[in-house]
Protein backbone atom coordinates (compact mmCIF):
# COMPACT_ATOMS: atom_id res chain seq x y z
CA UNK A 1 0.00 0.00 0.00
CA UNK A 2 2.59 2.20 0.56
CA UNK A 3 4.40 1.79 -2.69
CA UNK A 4 1.04 2.38 -4.34
CA UNK A 5 0.88 5.64 -2.79
CA UNK A 6 4.24 6.51 -3.21
CA UNK A 7 3.44 6.28 -6.93
CA UNK A 8 0.40 8.25 -7.00
CA UNK A 9 2.31 10.85 -5.60
CA UNK A 10 5.09 10.66 -8.59
CA UNK A 11 1.95 10.81 -10.59
CA UNK A 12 1.17 13.95 -9.95
CA UNK A 13 4.11 15.65 -11.36
CA UNK A 14 3.30 16.28 -14.84
CA UNK A 15 7.01 16.88 -15.97
CA UNK A 16 8.94 14.42 -14.57
CA UNK A 17 12.33 13.76 -16.31
CA UNK A 18 11.43 16.56 -18.68
CA UNK A 19 13.62 19.08 -19.85
CA UNK A 20 12.58 22.65 -20.28
CA UNK A 21 14.48 26.14 -21.40
CA UNK A 22 12.57 29.15 -20.61
CA UNK A 23 13.60 32.19 -22.32
CA UNK A 24 12.67 35.70 -20.37
CA UNK A 25 13.23 33.24 -17.18
CA UNK A 26 14.40 35.33 -14.65
CA UNK A 27 11.50 37.13 -13.12
CA UNK A 28 7.72 37.37 -13.81
CA UNK A 29 5.67 34.89 -15.66
CA UNK A 30 9.00 33.17 -16.80
CA UNK A 31 10.03 32.83 -13.22
CA UNK A 32 6.50 31.85 -12.00
CA UNK A 33 6.41 29.19 -14.73
CA UNK A 34 10.16 28.07 -13.91
CA UNK A 35 9.37 27.43 -10.35
CA UNK A 36 5.92 25.11 -11.65
CA UNK A 37 7.59 23.01 -14.01
CA UNK A 38 10.49 22.18 -11.47
CA UNK A 39 7.78 21.44 -8.68
CA UNK A 40 6.36 19.16 -11.49
CA UNK A 41 9.94 17.34 -11.55
CA UNK A 42 11.19 18.86 -15.10
CA UNK A 43 14.57 20.24 -15.29
CA UNK A 44 14.99 23.67 -16.11
CA UNK A 45 17.73 26.09 -18.27
CA UNK A 46 16.64 29.30 -17.38
CA UNK A 47 18.00 31.69 -20.35
CA UNK A 48 17.47 35.45 -19.64
CA UNK A 49 20.21 38.61 -19.43
CA UNK A 50 18.78 39.39 -15.62
CA UNK A 51 21.85 37.21 -14.51
CA UNK A 52 21.57 37.62 -10.39
CA UNK A 53 17.83 37.15 -10.21
CA UNK A 54 18.60 34.17 -12.97
CA UNK A 55 21.66 32.34 -11.39
CA UNK A 56 19.58 32.82 -8.28
CA UNK A 57 16.17 31.49 -9.20
CA UNK A 58 18.21 28.52 -11.54
CA UNK A 59 20.10 27.27 -7.73
CA UNK A 60 16.63 27.73 -5.70
CA UNK A 61 14.81 25.28 -8.79
CA UNK A 62 18.48 23.21 -8.68
CA UNK A 63 18.27 24.39 -12.46
CA UNK A 64 20.77 25.99 -14.50
CA UNK A 65 20.93 29.64 -15.76
CA UNK A 66 22.51 31.18 -19.24
CA UNK A 67 22.85 34.88 -20.10
CA UNK A 68 20.92 35.04 -23.15
CA UNK A 69 19.73 37.98 -25.25
CA UNK A 70 16.96 36.44 -27.87
CA UNK A 71 17.98 38.81 -30.82
CA UNK A 72 21.18 37.61 -30.89
CA UNK A 73 20.72 33.79 -32.29
CA UNK A 74 23.65 32.41 -31.17
CA UNK A 75 22.57 32.99 -27.51
CA UNK A 76 19.38 31.38 -28.07
CA UNK A 77 21.73 28.61 -29.90
CA UNK A 78 23.36 28.41 -26.84
CA UNK A 79 20.74 27.94 -24.33
CA UNK A 80 19.62 24.95 -25.87
CA UNK A 81 22.86 23.15 -26.18
CA UNK A 82 23.34 23.64 -22.45
CA UNK A 83 19.87 21.77 -22.12
CA UNK A 84 21.47 19.20 -24.51
CA UNK A 85 24.90 18.88 -22.70
CA UNK A 86 23.09 18.63 -19.14
CA UNK A 87 20.25 16.48 -19.80
CA UNK A 88 20.71 15.40 -23.58
CA UNK A 89 17.49 15.80 -24.32
CA UNK A 90 15.10 19.38 -24.87
CA UNK A 91 11.48 18.58 -24.19
CA UNK A 92 10.06 21.89 -23.53
CA UNK A 93 10.50 25.24 -25.24
CA UNK A 94 8.95 28.16 -23.43
CA UNK A 95 9.91 31.16 -25.59
CA UNK A 96 8.58 33.60 -23.20
CA UNK A 97 10.80 36.17 -23.18
CA UNK A 98 9.83 40.12 -24.67
CA UNK A 99 10.01 43.30 -24.61
CA UNK A 100 7.41 46.33 -23.79
CA UNK A 101 5.80 48.22 -27.05
CA UNK A 102 6.57 52.06 -28.19
CA UNK A 103 3.96 54.50 -28.08
CA UNK A 104 2.69 57.45 -29.91
CA UNK A 105 1.10 57.78 -32.83
CA UNK A 106 1.35 55.86 -36.05
CA UNK A 107 2.55 59.69 -38.14
CA UNK A 108 5.60 59.50 -36.27
CA UNK A 109 6.73 55.99 -35.22
CA UNK A 110 10.10 55.80 -34.33
CA UNK A 111 11.37 52.92 -37.17
CA UNK A 112 14.74 52.13 -35.62
CA UNK A 113 12.73 51.61 -32.19
CA UNK A 114 10.27 48.98 -33.49
CA UNK A 115 13.00 47.00 -35.44
CA UNK A 116 14.75 46.91 -32.04
CA UNK A 117 11.30 45.36 -30.51
CA UNK A 118 10.84 43.15 -33.46
CA UNK A 119 14.37 41.80 -32.90
CA UNK A 120 13.23 40.55 -29.46
CA UNK A 121 9.79 40.01 -29.53
CA UNK A 122 9.49 38.47 -33.14
CA UNK A 123 13.14 37.31 -34.17
CA UNK A 124 13.70 36.13 -30.61
CA UNK A 125 11.35 33.65 -31.09
CA UNK A 126 11.64 32.73 -34.65
CA UNK A 127 15.18 31.72 -32.86
CA UNK A 128 13.48 29.46 -29.98
CA UNK A 129 11.37 27.84 -32.42
CA UNK A 130 14.48 26.88 -34.59
CA UNK A 131 16.76 25.82 -32.28
CA UNK A 132 14.25 24.19 -30.29
CA UNK A 133 12.60 22.21 -33.14
CA UNK A 134 16.26 20.88 -34.27
CA UNK A 135 17.19 19.97 -30.98
CA UNK A 136 13.55 17.81 -30.96
CA UNK A 137 13.78 16.49 -34.31
CA UNK A 138 17.32 15.21 -33.96
CA UNK A 139 16.30 14.03 -30.22
CA UNK A 140 13.32 12.64 -28.99
CA UNK A 141 11.35 13.04 -31.92
CA UNK A 142 8.70 14.93 -30.38
CA UNK A 143 8.49 18.00 -27.88
CA UNK A 144 6.29 21.41 -26.88
CA UNK A 145 7.13 24.53 -27.80
CA UNK A 146 5.43 27.44 -25.87
CA UNK A 147 5.60 30.86 -26.92
CA UNK A 148 3.87 34.32 -25.08
CA UNK A 149 1.83 36.42 -27.57
CA UNK A 150 -1.17 39.33 -25.56
CA UNK A 151 -3.98 39.65 -25.68
CA UNK A 152 -3.21 42.26 -27.80
CA UNK A 153 -2.87 40.60 -30.24
CA UNK A 154 -6.83 39.89 -30.04
CA UNK A 155 -7.95 42.72 -29.65
CA UNK A 156 -6.86 46.80 -30.76
CA UNK A 157 -5.93 49.52 -28.26
CA UNK A 158 -4.38 47.53 -25.62
CA UNK A 159 -1.18 48.06 -26.97
CA UNK A 160 1.14 50.24 -29.31
CA UNK A 161 1.09 49.58 -32.69
CA UNK A 162 4.30 47.77 -32.79
CA UNK A 163 3.80 45.93 -29.72
CA UNK A 164 0.11 44.62 -30.89
CA UNK A 165 1.85 43.73 -34.37
CA UNK A 166 4.78 41.96 -33.11
CA UNK A 167 2.08 39.74 -30.49
CA UNK A 168 0.03 38.86 -33.63
CA UNK A 169 2.89 37.83 -35.64
CA UNK A 170 3.56 35.46 -32.76
CA UNK A 171 0.71 34.01 -33.39
CA UNK A 172 0.86 33.65 -36.99
CA UNK A 173 4.30 32.17 -36.68
CA UNK A 174 3.25 29.60 -33.86
CA UNK A 175 0.81 27.95 -36.40
CA UNK A 176 2.91 28.01 -39.62
CA UNK A 177 5.50 26.09 -37.45
CA UNK A 178 2.71 23.91 -35.94
CA UNK A 179 2.04 22.74 -39.88
CA UNK A 180 5.68 22.15 -40.45
CA UNK A 181 6.30 20.47 -36.66
CA UNK A 182 3.43 18.24 -35.88
CA UNK A 183 4.35 15.61 -38.58
CA UNK A 184 7.83 15.43 -35.93
CA UNK A 185 5.32 15.09 -33.09
CA UNK A 186 5.91 18.61 -32.01
CA UNK A 187 3.15 20.93 -30.97
CA UNK A 188 4.19 25.02 -31.09
CA UNK A 189 1.00 26.79 -29.01
CA UNK A 190 0.32 30.45 -27.98
CA UNK A 191 -0.72 32.19 -24.84
CA UNK A 192 -1.87 35.57 -24.59
CA UNK A 193 -2.28 36.70 -21.17
CA UNK A 194 -4.35 39.86 -20.64
CA UNK A 195 -3.56 42.15 -17.45
CA UNK A 196 -0.73 40.05 -15.81
CA UNK A 197 1.00 41.96 -13.36
CA UNK A 198 4.27 41.10 -13.94
CA UNK A 199 7.31 43.65 -13.09
CA UNK A 200 6.81 45.15 -16.60
CA UNK A 201 3.15 45.69 -16.93
CA UNK A 202 3.49 47.57 -13.55
CA UNK A 203 6.15 49.15 -15.12
CA UNK A 204 3.93 50.90 -17.53
CA UNK A 205 1.06 51.36 -15.44
CA UNK A 206 3.25 53.80 -13.33
CA UNK A 207 4.49 55.32 -16.06
CA UNK A 208 0.40 55.77 -17.58
CA UNK A 209 -1.05 57.04 -14.28
CA UNK A 210 2.38 58.77 -13.61
CA UNK A 211 2.95 57.23 -10.00
CA UNK A 212 5.63 55.36 -8.30
CA UNK A 213 3.36 53.81 -6.18
CA UNK A 214 1.61 51.40 -8.45
CA UNK A 215 2.33 47.92 -7.03
CA UNK A 216 1.30 44.07 -8.62
CA UNK A 217 -1.82 44.24 -6.36
CA UNK A 218 -3.25 47.73 -7.92
CA UNK A 219 -2.98 46.11 -11.00
CA UNK A 220 -4.63 43.21 -10.66
CA UNK A 221 -7.64 45.17 -9.01
CA UNK A 222 -7.36 47.35 -11.87
CA UNK A 223 -7.91 44.44 -14.09
CA UNK A 224 -10.29 42.88 -12.85
CA UNK A 225 -12.61 45.85 -12.33
CA UNK A 226 -12.20 46.91 -15.53
CA UNK A 227 -10.63 44.44 -17.86
CA UNK A 228 -12.14 41.23 -16.79
CA UNK A 229 -15.87 39.46 -16.86
CA UNK A 230 -14.97 37.90 -13.66
CA UNK A 231 -15.38 41.19 -11.83
CA UNK A 232 -12.41 41.39 -8.87
CA UNK A 233 -10.88 38.98 -10.94
CA UNK A 234 -7.76 39.81 -12.42
CA UNK A 235 -5.13 37.54 -13.98
CA UNK A 236 -2.08 36.49 -12.32
CA UNK A 237 1.40 35.29 -13.24
CA UNK A 238 0.73 31.35 -11.51
CA UNK A 239 -2.39 31.34 -14.02
CA UNK A 240 -0.13 31.77 -16.83
CA UNK A 241 2.82 29.08 -15.50
CA UNK A 242 -0.33 26.93 -15.33
CA UNK A 243 -1.43 27.28 -18.83
CA UNK A 244 2.54 27.01 -19.85
CA UNK A 245 2.58 23.68 -17.88
CA UNK A 246 -0.61 22.53 -19.25
CA UNK A 247 0.57 22.90 -22.93
CA UNK A 248 3.99 21.36 -21.86
CA UNK A 249 2.64 18.35 -20.59
CA UNK A 250 0.80 15.29 -22.01
CA UNK A 251 -2.44 16.40 -21.02
CA UNK A 252 -2.38 18.62 -23.94
CA UNK A 253 -1.12 16.16 -26.15
CA UNK A 254 -4.02 16.72 -29.19
CA UNK A 255 -3.42 20.41 -28.69
CA UNK A 256 -1.05 22.39 -31.51
CA UNK A 257 -1.55 25.35 -33.34
CA UNK A 258 -3.61 26.52 -30.45
CA UNK A 259 -3.58 30.23 -28.89
CA UNK A 260 -4.96 29.68 -25.36
CA UNK A 261 -6.32 33.08 -24.20
CA UNK A 262 -6.19 34.26 -20.70
CA UNK A 263 -8.37 37.54 -20.22
CA UNK A 264 -11.49 36.35 -18.29
CA UNK A 265 -13.35 36.58 -21.14
CA UNK A 266 -12.23 39.89 -22.09
CA UNK A 267 -11.84 39.96 -25.28
CA UNK A 268 -14.51 37.63 -26.38
CA UNK A 269 -17.47 39.45 -24.79
CA UNK A 270 -18.87 42.69 -23.41
CA UNK A 271 -19.27 43.06 -19.93
CA UNK A 272 -21.33 46.31 -20.20
CA UNK A 273 -24.29 43.85 -21.64
CA UNK A 274 -24.73 42.62 -18.36
CA UNK A 275 -27.14 45.35 -17.39
CA UNK A 276 -29.85 43.20 -19.80
CA UNK A 277 -29.39 40.18 -17.62
CA UNK A 278 -29.78 42.26 -14.67
CA UNK A 279 -33.09 43.66 -16.01
CA UNK A 280 -34.55 40.51 -17.52
CA UNK A 281 -34.02 39.19 -13.36
CA UNK A 282 -35.92 42.06 -12.07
Amino acid sequence: METKVQMQGLSTKKLTGKVAVITGGARGIGAATAKLFAQNGAHVVIADILDDLGERLADSIKGRYIHCDVANEADVESAVQLALEWKCRLDIMFNNAGIPGYGGSITNIDMEKVKHLFSVNVNGIVHGIKHAARAMIQGQKGGSIICTSSSAALMGGLGSHAYTSSKEAIIGLARSTACELGVHGIRVNCISPHGVPSEMLVDAFRKIIGTADMGPEDVSKMVGERGSLLRGRGGTLEDVAQAALFLASEDSGFITAHNLVLDGGYTSANSNMTFIYQKEEN
